[in-house]
């Protein structure tokens, strides 16, 4: 009897499973409502068993591209990643696999910690733009491998913007730079500008840095040919006023 009774109280102590016996159907279709429902905590679990019990087939595949979503509406984009390079890595030939590079991007895209969340009010030059970069990369995958998705278009127009946040990092880096006068950093940090990011807005501005740069550091010959460029591609710029910099403008000794 003591036997009996010590055996019924281990019982007791197991955690209730209320999914136990469910099948994969029931499972995915729970899951899903709960997804929907903005229950994400819950439909990862739910998806999370569902694998488990179920590896193989096409419910397990749909699960893990339904949780590689919910992990990213759920505001984790560590797990929302890893979950998408997963599928990706064991799934090289899915019919979905556009949408998991275009997922992807969407996760970097909107990190709170990338530059676009957080453009205002901030010292870019000490932000990591590792984000935004991953989420161009994810988009050009996209874009070359299925040109013809119907999520390519939109990757497209985000990276057009992703493009233009990273060249103006990287302005306001030089900017950085220039203020504390570390000009030799700042007319490398320029020049990179005018060579990567030439289809944005910031190559004028680049030129001028550069320009001044130069001129600060006693290198006339590529202070002149750098102002050369800039005429030659912006003759009606403000920062030819002076003769050979820009220094009456300054304006990053007062950007912050």
């Amino acid at each position: 009897m003591l036997v009996t009774a010590a055996l019924a109280g281990c019982a007791s102590t197991e955690p209730y499973d209320e999914t136990r016996g469910w099948t994969v159907e029931k499972l995915y279709t729970e899951a899903k409502d709960e997804l929907n429902s903005g229950n994400y905590t819950r439909a990862v679990k739910l998806y999370e068993t569902l694998e488990a019990r179920f590896p193989y087939g096409r419910y397990a595949q749909q699960s893990q591209m339904d949780l590689a979503y919910t992990q990213y509406k759920a505001g984790e984009p560590e797990q929302a990643i890893a979950a998408a390079d997963r599928f990706i890595k064991l799934h090289p030939a899915h019919p979905n696999l556009d949408y998991m590079y275009y997922l992807k991007g969407l996760v970097y895209y909107n990190d709170d910690s990338g530059l676009l969340a957080k453009w205002a009010g901030q010292d870019m030059s000490e932000r990591d733009p590792k984000s935004t970069r991953e989420a161009f990369l994810s988009f050009r995958e996209l874009t070359s491998r299925f040109p013809d998705s119907p999520y390519s278009a939109d990757a497209r127009t985000k990276m057009d913007r992703l493009v233009d946040a990273l060249g103006g990092y990287e302005m306001h880096v030089a900017r950085y730079y220039m203020k504390r006068e570390a000009y030799l950093a700042a007319a490398n940090r320029a020049q990179g500008v005018v060579k990567e990011y030439a289809n944005t807005k910031y190559p004028e501005e680049a030129l001028a840095i550069m320009v001044t740069a130069y001129d600060k550091l006693g290198m006339p010959t590529l202070r002149d040919d750098t102002r050369r460029v800039l005429a030659m591609n912006y003759p009606q710029s403000a920062y030819l006023k002076t003769p050979w910099q820009v220094e009456e403008m300054a304006w990053w000794k007062f950007w912050k």
